[in-house]
């Protein structure tokens, strides 16, 4: 086995472990940037009822292809900036 099929195996592994999300764009405004609203919905710890937690995301638009209002994919990456941690993979729905 050769050491380059070793590391592309490595790097598939790395790329995998890495978080997605599908969230709705509620800001536009930002050169190169956007803030995706991601709703999860976790039980209540006590009462068991599910209820909608809300994360908003700030993550990187190289093209300022996403509109505000679209549901987007986005995916996890290394720090770009103060807060921008995620990228954006795909526009769902204009």
């Amino acid at each position: 086995m050769s050491d380059t099929a070793v590391s592309e195996s490595t790097e598939t592994i790395e790329r995998s472990l890495r978080k997605t999300r599908v969230g709705e764009v509620i800001s536009d405004k930002g050169d190169k940037t956007i803030i995706v609203k991601a709703v999860t919905r976790v039980p209540h710890p006590r009462f068991g009822k599910l209820i909608k937690r809300i994360t908003k995301f700030h993550v990187h638009d190289e093209k300022n292809e996403a509109k505000l209002g679209d549901r987007v994919s986005i995916a996890e990456t290394r720090p770009l900036s103060r807060l921008k941690r995620w990228r954006l993979v795909e526009v769902l729905k204009h």
